[in-house]
């Protein structure tokens, strides 16, 4: 389960948007129990990530838990994994664990996380095969 929230900042005369998400139901160094509500959060991210012209991003998504490797490195993985599924039609779940390991070393702390990661993706390619029949 997830909350989003629109918040608003304002400072000397400027203003900004933030679309914040909070995924209230992911223990630290485990898994959630099933990868379908992670599967709606990272598409409901994508949804709002681009304006109402589809084209023109809305700034940069910041993904983050209490240590920023585990859960935001899960997150990340499945992100990249369902834009590799969707435009290539195939994908690399270690070259994307060893990508983001380059920027941020000890990015996917357990193996259930690695395992879950996998989960997550195939759960979206037979989500992705149903939707092409």
């Amino acid at each position: 389960m997830y909350i989003f929230l629109l918040l608003l900042f304002q400072c000397k005369g400027e203003s900004h948007h933030v679309l914040h998400y909070w995924y209230t139901a992911w223990p630290d160094h485990k898994p959630p129990d099933s990868p379908k509500m992670i599967l709606d959060l990272v598409q409901d991210v994508e949804l709002h990530r681009y304006m109402d012209d589809g084209i023109t991003p809305r700034g940069p998504i910041v993904v983050h838990c209490s240590a920023g490797i585990g859960r935001t490195g899960c997150f990340i993985a499945i992100s990249i994994g369902i834009r590799q599924l969707r435009e290539e039609h195939s994908v690399d779940i270690l070259g994307i664990v060893c990508s983001m390991r380059m920027d941020r070393g000890g990015m996917i702390q357990t193996h259930e996380q690695y395992e879950f990661i996998h989960q997550a993706l195939c759960e979206y390619e037979k989500m992705l095969d149903s939707s092409a029949d």
